[in-house]
């Protein structure tokens, strides 16, 4: 079967007044369908880069993306448009919903410019609801009126409304507490049990556990779990060398490469050097 997500080989390369930026580098990854994946990284490690490639908001520099088996880079504009409103839902930390707007009216909104009736599209976002678990007496209050838990599901019956077999979410428990995150994290998985795939991107490693697989990028590369410990040990080591060297040198006397006399001029010299300023 063709996975859902197959991305090959891929870089993005931003140009910019100061030049160049590669936010990925090399990126290649395969998603089966009805997978549960998580994409665990600190800030600026190449997250949001990744997710607006997977979510067709961006196109890779160099290398190929294949949403379920579609050539994202043979697509005009039109035809991402469409792809993205079908295939994908997409579920973000600020829930991005309208605060004045009910919560029906709320999720009915990515089937606007749809030609389905309005009846439907109000069947279709009571289903959405419902499949949430979001009681049926909060979908005529306005969002601004629910609690965060509960607007993170909105956003979520949001991104279901269009049934979409892909979700993104990109950190969705971001601005919940645990209990409350919790409750979102069962949520997706519910969906993963009814056939989505889903892909979520996080730095919390108890929200990436609720997945089946976890991957780790950094410097917009990506890593398995494995790698990731071998890359944290080694920079572990190399944090307790200078201690090492340091504890070294109070032992070595004058014969020590690293320490510095206050009279002799070769060693003011050198340590000019080292600080990169100026010999007084």
């Amino acid at each position: 079967m063709t996975p859902a997500i197959d991305v090959q080989g891929v870089w993005r390369i931003y140009e910019t007044a100061a030049g160049y930026t590669t936010a990925l580098r090399g990126v290649s990854l395969t998603v089966e369908r009805g997978e549960f994946l998580a994409i665990m990284g600190p800030s600026g490690s190449g997250k949001s880069t990744l997710m607006n490639v997977l979510g067709c908001l961006d196109r890779p520099t160099i290398g190929t993306y294949r949403l379920e088996g579609i050539d994202i880079s043979e697509l005009s504009e039109d035809d991402l448009a469409h792809v993205r409103s079908s295939r994908l839902g997409v579920v973000v930390q600020s829930f991005n919903l309208l605060p004045r707007a009910t919560v029906l009216r709320n999720v009915m909104l990515p089937l606007v410019y749809s030609d389905l009736p309005a009846r439907e599209r109000e069947l279709r976002a009571w289903r959405a609801l419902r499949s949430v678990d979001l009681p049926e007496e909060h979908y005529l209050h306005r969002s601004n009126e629910l609690s965060g838990g509960q607007m993170q599901r909105v956003a979520i019956a949001r991104a279901l409304v269009s049934d979409p077999s892909i979700i993104l979410a990109d950190e969705p428990t971001g601005n919940l507490d645990t209990a409350t995150g919790e409750m979102v994290m069962r949520t997706f998985r519910r969906l993963q049990r009814r056939g989505r795939t889903i892909v979520l991107i996080t730095h919390d490693a108890q929200v990436a556990a609720w997945a089946d697989r976890t991957i780790h990028i950094r410097d917009g590369r990506l890593f398995s779990d494995d790698e990731e410990r071998r890359y944290l040990e080694g920079l572990a080591a190399r944090k307790d060398a200078p201690q090492t060297a340091e504890k070294s040198g109070a032992t070595g006397g004058s014969n020590d490469a690293t320490s510095f006399s206050a009279t002799d001029p070769a060693s003011s010299a050198r340590r000019a050097r080292l600080l990169g300023v100026p010999c007084l």
